[in-house]
């Protein structure tokens, strides 16, 4: 089939190589979010997804908005006969989804109808789910709601972070949208109706989200890092600084010094380790990064920060 790719981000990498290097399909053409600015640099950059096309010697197509009309008149001119869709950025007018004759086909990373929305990987994780997946569906109006082509699923480990879980799904995935595009290619491929169960939402994290709330019981404080991770990133805060932190470790009480588990958010620094209390069992930091600096051990952190009984996070 002559395919358009649509997407961004690097996690639709794996995905667009798969599709390239499919003997079955052309990708005529990418679409993907305009250059922008990125970096501590602060470069004008191209998108992953436009990289990897530019290199390929594909056409791209940056559109500001999706109903852009020149940018439709362009998608006509392609004639795609499907569009698959992976983390693009961008809503879809009713009036592109009606150009290609087999629509446009999303790679989404849950099990739908579980986490429709933009942060299904991080919602996951967030809410203890112990398997997850992805799952191919014709795009509708509506958010997510589409039938289903099909799903792959994938076990979330207890030390996963959204960041390499979702690197796992999007290898899956990769294979799981070439398998849909042949499917749909050879006529032998339905989409199945979501159940009407389970439906579940997963709204885009903001970077006040992201903020650690250590009255929280340990569990959640260890999924809510690791659903954050790497990005936007946990943060929390020493005074007037804000601290970034890595993933953390629950431990029991009995492992650390003293004669009774620090209160919620009071740290307490060993040589070689740093614990701080949360609304249940503690929790043992990895890394910590100080404002305009790497991150580091939270030992080493510690040794530098002056900390004593009375330091607190908030």
């Amino acid at each position: 089939m002559r395919l358009i790719f649509a997407g961004t981000p690097e996690v639709a990498v794996p995905a667009l190589k798969a599709l390239l290097a499919a003997e079955d399909h052309e990708v005529v053409a990418v679409v993907t979010r305009p250059d922008a600015v990125s970096g501590r640099g602060r470069k004008v950059r191209r998108s992953p997804v436009a990289e990897v096309a530019d290199a390929a010697g594909i056409e791209v197509l940056t559109p500001a908005r999706a109903d852009d009309p020149e940018f439709l008149a362009r998608v006509r001119e392609l004639a795609p006969d499907c569009c698959p869709v992976v983390a693009y950025g961008n809503l879809l007018p009713a009036e592109a989804l009606e150009i290609p004759a087999h629509g446009w086909v999303n790679l989404h990373f849950s099990l739908l109808p579980a986490w429709r929305g933009a942060a299904p990987v991080q919602a996951a994780i967030r809410a203890g789910d112990e398997i997850t997946g992805a799952a191919t569906f014709l795009i509708e109006q509506s958010l997510d709601t589409g039938p289903v082509f099909g799903v792959v699923t994938e076990t979330i480990r207890p030390t996963d972070t959204a960041g390499e879980l979702l690197d796992r799904l999007a290898e899956a995935g990769a294979g799981l949208l070439v398998a849909t595009m042949d499917g749909i290619a050879a006529g032998e491929l339905q989409a199945a109706p979501q159940a009407a169960d389970g439906v579940s939402y997963a709204e885009k994290i903001t970077v006040d989200d992201a903020r650690v709330r250590w009255s929280d019981p340990a569990l959640a404080v260890d999924r809510h890092i690791r659903a954050v991770t790497p990005d936007p990133g946990a943060w929390t805060r020493l005074g007037e600084d804000r601290l970034k932190l890595g993933p953390v470790t629950v431990v029991d009480p009995a492992e650390l010094p003293g004669d009774a588990a620090p209160g919620p958010g009071r740290v307490r620094a060993t040589k070689k380790a740093v614990f701080v209390g949360t609304g249940s069992d503690p929790v043992r930091l990895s890394t910590v990064q100080p404002p305009g600096k790497r991150p580091m051990a939270a030992a080493d952190w510690a040794r530098g920060a002056r900390l004593d009984d009375q330091t607190e996070l908030a």
